[in-house]
């Protein structure tokens, strides 16, 4: 029988049973694909994450499953590593090998405790997007307030824009014909200047509305950047998660010029919440 440890951090709040939790197996060398799919399932959480020897300059190389399907990156799961490795090991600056590339993740304590992390995250490739109509359909909106565009960071996020946080807040999407429209995930937002609301859906991936979306606010920043809602360098506040009890909080910067992007960073604290073993018979 193999015990296999794992810890769940809530990330994207700086309190407990808020935020996105995030399951971090710290020890998963040996295990199967199917096995991990069968954890990821069995903890029923947006992300779960195996932790495995680094195969490149990184401290570690992760693998990231949602209760359906792995992923080459995501957001919260990678910062939430970069906390539960940075809590056993006292490092401030940690890289975690992706599918997706390295991410460097910029850890800040108090005392020894870590607080806050930025992860610099894979740049973003802008994708376009024919299915607008059937979009807008499945949210049960008439139009976007701006123009709708993808971005592919490893995961491809749509961004539709409303006119208000009351109209964000009272999205009931149909889930079955928005998992039909794609394979991404769907951002909805409203907002000015440096302060913005989301809600995101993403059932063709397994997760209905995810509390907060690390891998969306980064291409966030910089499609705001795109359209000059916001400056290339401007730091975003991303608040996302009320409306399933999960009240989250996202900083978000993307620096750049034009349509060239140079650099994307996500920030946000995280609290370790749980601590658990599975027994598994061979």
């Amino acid at each position: 029988m193999r015990t296999l440890r794992y810890v769940v951090a809530d990330v994207f709040t700086d309190r407990a049973l808020a935020g996105n939790p995030v399951a971090v197996f710290t020890n998963a060398l040996g295990l199967e694909p199917a096995q991990m799919q069968a954890l990821a399932r069995e903890l029923n959480l947006s992300e779960t994450v195996f932790v495995l020897p680094r195969e490149g300059a990184g401290q570690a190389r992760i693998r990231i499953f949602t209760p359906t399907r792995e992923l080459p990156f995501a957001g919260h799961p990678t910062l939430g590593t970069a906390f539960v490795l940075g809590s056993m090991t006292q490092r401030d600056e940690l890289t975690l090998e992706t599918a997706q590339g390295p991410v460097a993740v910029r850890l800040e304590r108090d005392a020894a405790k870590v607080r806050f992390g930025w992860m610099n995250q894979p740049l973003p490739s802008v994708l376009p997007f024919d299915d607008e109509a059937a979009l807008l359909a499945a949210l049960g909106v008439q139009r976007s307030e701006a123009p709708i565009a993808a971005y592919d960071n490893g995961i491809v996020h749509v961004f539709v824009a409303l006119a208000s946080r009351a109209a964000v807040a009272a999205l009931r999407p149909d889930l079955a014909r928005l998992a039909v429209v794609g394979d991404v995930a769907v951002n909805v937002l409203t907002g000015a200047r440096n302060c913005w609301k989301t809600r995101m859906f993403a059932p063709s991936l397994g997760v209905a509305e995810d509390p907060a979306t690390g891998s969306a606010a980064g291409p966030l920043a910089v499609h705001l950047a795109r359209l000059g809602r916001i400056a290339w360098g401007d730091t975003i506040e991303i608040e996302q998660g009320a409306e399933i009890g999960r009240p989250s909080r996202l900083l978000a910067r993307a620096e750049g010029a034009g349509e060239r992007v140079r650099r994307v960073e996500v920030g946000g604290a995280a609290v370790v919440v749980a601590r658990g073993e599975f027994h598994l018979v061979s």
